[in-house]
């Protein structure tokens, strides 16, 4: 699942790639030059963009006729992207509304096609069966739907939203994050607001008993984004947030890094199995993390040396630290690319993914084309990622959904 760069506020001259509405000025935390989009996994939903045809890629390939992205999303089985001019592209699996468009032509799913949204989008995020586009005015437009355990859930109303609708609230956001089934989004008064499925704690403001739709309360409690709830009463600010598939991770002022929802192989290191309000996992104390990224039962960490570390289930080598490895109950640094600094991270739901400074991609975890090294062996430490099509080109972003895996390249200097 993807939260994308951080998106803040700024009172930078205005720029022409600077989007600017209501006064709000919202930038990209760490610009990226328009590139090209490549993938690799399963692509059966047509969420490689490669038509219909194409049901999987081993190798890193590109998409046609997709350019000028400078941000990507990859959800369970589609993927969104981000042009220059800030509009969005979808492809992949729309059974529930996750592209935001029209697709009753026969296979236009798998073609990537232009979504409708009323103003410039400078983030994107998107979940199992959900998208979410931050504006350059703060505000949120969300399609698709939330699911739990009895079905679909719905989004904002107990319904599928098959076009983008405009996420209501006084607050604007300056950060959005999918975890599978829930949204996390981070506020301009430095406050955390999550909606979605709340059954593994990950809203962080309803008890165990309120975070299912069968409460006395109903669903509209869990689909109406709400500031979490800290106790004892936490009067700092947050500066980030990050989902894994079914929990929710943030970030104060003080850099302390607060957690909750499914912990149940300590991916979140802390103790119990279930959060239901966040706590301060002091596992993470000693580090600047500047990325934190969610799977299944696994949890990886980049900090500001550019190292990276683990948490979480060892099974299938989704950690990267070997076969004869244990659960990691606290962050475990797991070497990369010795010598060189890892800029970026993400988490599939077994697999994790490590993008080093010269723009190289490791992968490791469990056996499948979207580990993109050509062939479906567990891999239990971290592999180079080669392909022809990589050749004189430099990954600078990279996004694992449920079955495949989105890059963003530029070519290389």
């Amino acid at each position: 699942m993807q939260d994308g760069s951080r998106v803040i506020p700024s009172k930078v001259k205005k720029t022409q790639s600077e989007p600017t509405t209501n006064g709000v000025i919202a930038t990209i935390l760490k610009k990226r030059d328009p590139g090209a989009v490549l993938v690799f996994g399963d692509g059966v939903s047509g969420q490689l963009g490669l038509t219909m045809d194409v049901t999987e890629k081993s190798r890193p390939t590109v998409v046609p006729n997709v350019e000028n992205i400078i941000d990507v999303a990859a959800g369970g089985m589609h993927t969104v992207c981000l042009t220059a001019d800030h509009s969005l592209i979808t492809f992949g699996c729309n059974d529930e509304g996750a592209l935001g468009r029209d697709t009753n032509e026969e296979g236009s799913e798998a073609i990537p096609g232009p979504v409708e949204i009323p103003g410039k989008v400078v983030q994107i995020s998107a979940g199992d069966s959900h998208t979410a586009a931050l504006l350059d005015n703060g505000s949120i437009y969300v399609f698709g739907t939330f699911r739990d355990n009895h079905g679909s859930l719905g989004l904002l109303k107990t319904n599928i939203e098959k076009v983008p609708i405009l996420l209501e609230s006084k607050i604007k956001f300056t950060k959005i994050a999918s975890g599978c089934h829930h949204l996390a989004l981070l506020g301009v008064d430095g406050n955390i607001y999550t909606a979605g499925c709340g059954e593994q704690g990950q809203l962080g403001r309803l008890s165990e008993r309120s975070s299912s739709r069968d409460c006395r309360q109903g669903a509209g409690q869990l689909l109406t984004a709400a500031p979490i709830r800290i106790k004892p009463r936490f009067a700092g600010k947050f500066e980030d947030v990050w989902t894994g598939s079914y929990n929710t991770l943030a970030k104060d002022v003080n850099g302390n890094i607060h957690v909750w929802g499914l912990n149940n192989y300590k991916q979140l290191g802390v103790e119990e199995n279930l959060y239901f309000h966040p706590v301060i996992a002091s596992t993470f104390s000693g580090h600047t993390w500047t990325k934190i990224s969610g799977g299944e039962h696994h949890t990886l960490c980049l900090n500001s040396e550019g190292e990276v570390y683990v948490l979480g289930r060892k099974e299938y080598g989704r950690l990267g630290l070997g076969q004869d490895s244990e659960d990691a109950t606290v962050p475990t640094k797991v070497e990369v690319c010795p010598g060189k600094k890892v800029v970026g991270i993400s988490c599939g739901s077994f697999t994790s993914f490590a993008l080093v400074e010269d723009g190289s991609l490791y992968s490791w975890g469990m056996g499948s084309v979207m580990l993109g090294v050509g062939d479906e062996e567990d891999l239990w430490k971290p592999t180079l990622i080669k392909g022809k099509q990589l050749e004189n080109r430099k990954i600078v972003q990279v996004e694992s959904g449920g079955q495949h895996t989105v890059v963003l390249v530029n070519p290389s200097s």
